[in-house]
């Protein structure tokens, strides 16, 4: 397979590698949570605002967001009382866009 990210080299990863790239795919693997990655695309949501969007508890957004977060996927800021999530960087943006791409064209 020859993409952009990949030359024709065999990519080869050790197991440490070969965990966390199934744990990252493991976190994707929840509807919920590409919900709240496809909002947050827009940019920075407080908790709320996540919650009317992906149309779960304000409780259920905190929880998938320590998942998240501790995947490196999305960070939290605070303004006040209120804490607002944003994603990491355009990397995260680009994984989930390759895998919606995928879905709509394979």
């Amino acid at each position: 397979m020859n993409t952009n990210l990949m030359s024709d080299e065999h990519i080869k990863l050790n197991d440490l590698q070969a965990q966390q790239v199934a744990e990252l795919f493991n976190i994707l693997g929840d509807a919920s949570r590409v919900k709240i990655i496809a909002a947050l695309l827009k940019g920075s949501l407080n908790v709320q605002a996540l919650a009317d969007e992906v149309g779960i508890s304000p409780s259920g957004i905190s929880h998938h967001m320590r998942g998240l977060r501790q995947m490196n996927l999305v960070r939290a800021h605070k303004q006040g009382r209120q804490v607002f999530y944003s994603l990491v960087d355009q990397h995260v943006e680009q994984l989930f866009q390759r895998g919606v791409d995928h879905v709509l064209h394979g």
